[in-house]
């Protein structure tokens, strides 16, 4: 018997049948080339496919997996507001029209228009921090975990740090805090124990090489019970005395008040930095509701030490990050807008009856589609590490079928991909997380996926 892998068209002759052509019409050649290899490549590693006459089917599935992108829009039905997994915060809609108009043409970014000469991109987001935290001074870089680095770097490079073994925590992709401050060249000096730590460790600790104290918000977990820390309210004093700098990475990047929402325990930057700390460190999308970058605020001093330290280059932001985080704060100096503007601050405080008469709505859109899903009560969550022991009321879409794995991929698999979550058995799509926007787009996914 013959081997049908000896009489596989070349590229060639597939380049000429008719379906290719139309593909060669609709796409770039080196796409639709790179496809014909691949399907020939799939064709002589299985018998069985070689003897398929198919290719044009066969090209035109190659093409489409193609021109898939990687990093694709989803929409988050998990109930997780500030999903790590899914991009965190989404941009409001005037930081987005910021990022794009400096995206489109050159920018300011180092010249000094008032001068003429070269200027620095750290002072374009400065005016408008000092204005909404009381901060002094800051600078912005690519995430607060190289905010740490460099704080830890340009304060206490060489010398030993002080931290508390209860806030020595591992963060996402199993990412340590010890690992990422010794990146630093600090020494950590660790006190206390995992559940208590006392001002009387921390004095204890010093020496003449101690170079700061550092602070670390614990993400996605709480200690209860017997348990004690020390503020830095309690530290200050004693910090100031020693002439011992104070680093307090707050993580979240809380700007206006949220207790009244039933969200409690997050203090504000305003907040962090009254309490004495020199250089206060947070996120920007997390619930400050920005592009993803890290904050620092503290005293001018400091701050003038990070700004010539070397690393403070490697983890400079670009153009569109500053556009996209002045836009931002800028939305904070009015608070109510703040919280109607910003998307992640919009769902989180979205009351659960508004959340429930959506989800009314879909499920009788759904119906006439000849589609069921029940509405039943849920319960949201902030997410990246923020109020982590906090539920928000919510309402979610629930869907029943014998085989849930297989619609839980056919949601997540789909043209819009819809991440949702499972439990006891019932596929569920939390609209406390779903843009109110995006309820058409998700009424179109839900039909292609149950259809």
């Amino acid at each position: 018997m013959s081997d049908a892998r000896r009489t596989l068209p070349g590229v060639s002759a597939l380049l000429e049948l008719d379906d290719v052509r139309r593909l060669l019409a609709a796409n770039q050649r080196s796409v639709v080339v790179n496809a014909i290899r691949a399907a020939v490549a799939e064709a002589r590693a299985d018998i069985s496919a070689a003897e398929i006459d198919n290719w044009g089917s066969r090209i035109t599935a190659h093409v489409q997996s193609m021109n898939v992108r990687s990093l694709r829009p989803v929409i988050n039905a998990t109930g997780v507001v500030l999903h790590t997994n899914l991009g965190r915060a989404p941009l409001a809609d005037a930081a987005i029209d910021a990022v794009c108009q400096v995206a489109s043409g050159f920018t300011n970014l180092e010249y000094d228009l008032t001068t003429g000469k070269r200027g620095s991109r750290y002072v374009h987001c400065v005016a408008l921090l000092r204005e909404l935290t009381g901060a002094e001074d800051a600078i912005v870089v690519n995430n607060c975990a190289s905010a740490l680095v460099l704080a830890l770097s340009a304060i206490a490079r060489g010398r030993d740090v002080i931290v508390s073994r209860g806030e020595l925590v591992e963060i996402g992709g199993s990412f340590r805090v010890p690992d990422i401050m010794g990146r630093s060249g600090a020494n950590l000096v660790e006190v206390g124990t995992t559940n208590r730590t006392h001002l009387d460790d921390y004095t204890r600790a010093i020496t003449s090489r101690t170079g700061a104290i550092a602070k670390i918000h614990r993400s996605n977990f709480a200690l209860s019970g017997f348990v004690a820390e020390v503020s830095v309210r309690s530290l200050a004093p004693f910090a100031r005395e020693h002439s011992i700098p104070i680093i307090h990475d707050r993580g979240s990047g809380l700007l206006i008040d949220l207790s009244s929402y039933g969200l409690r325990g997050e203090a504000t930057a305003r907040d962090a930095l009254n309490e004495g700390a020199d250089l206060v460190l947070m996120s920007g999308d997390k619930l400050l509701g920005g592009p993803q970058c890290g904050i620092v605020l503290g005293k001018r001093h400091s701050l003038d030490i990070l700004r010539r330290d070397p690393f403070a280059r490697a983890m400079r932001v670009d153009k569109m990050t500053i556009a996209a985080l002045t836009a931002t704060l800028e939305l904070y100096r009015d608070p109510e807008i703040s919280l109607t503007e910003i998307p992640a601050l919009a769902m989180l405080t979205s009351s659960a009856e508004s959340i429930r008469l959506r989800c009314s709505s879909m499920a009788s859109d759904l119906a006439q589609r000849g589609i069921t899903a029940r509405v039943v009560e849920s319960e949201a969550s902030v997410g990246a590490g923020a109020f982590p022991t906090t539920p928000i009321p919510s309402f979610a879409l629930a869907f029943d079928a014998a085989d849930i794995g297989a619609t839980e991929r056919k949601f997540r698999l789909g043209q819009t991909p819809v991440i949702g979550r499972i439990a006891d058995g019932v596929m569920l799509l939390d609209l406390r997380s779903v843009l109110p926007r995006e309820d058409a787009l998700l009424l179109k996914a839900i039909e292609a996926a149950i259809a």
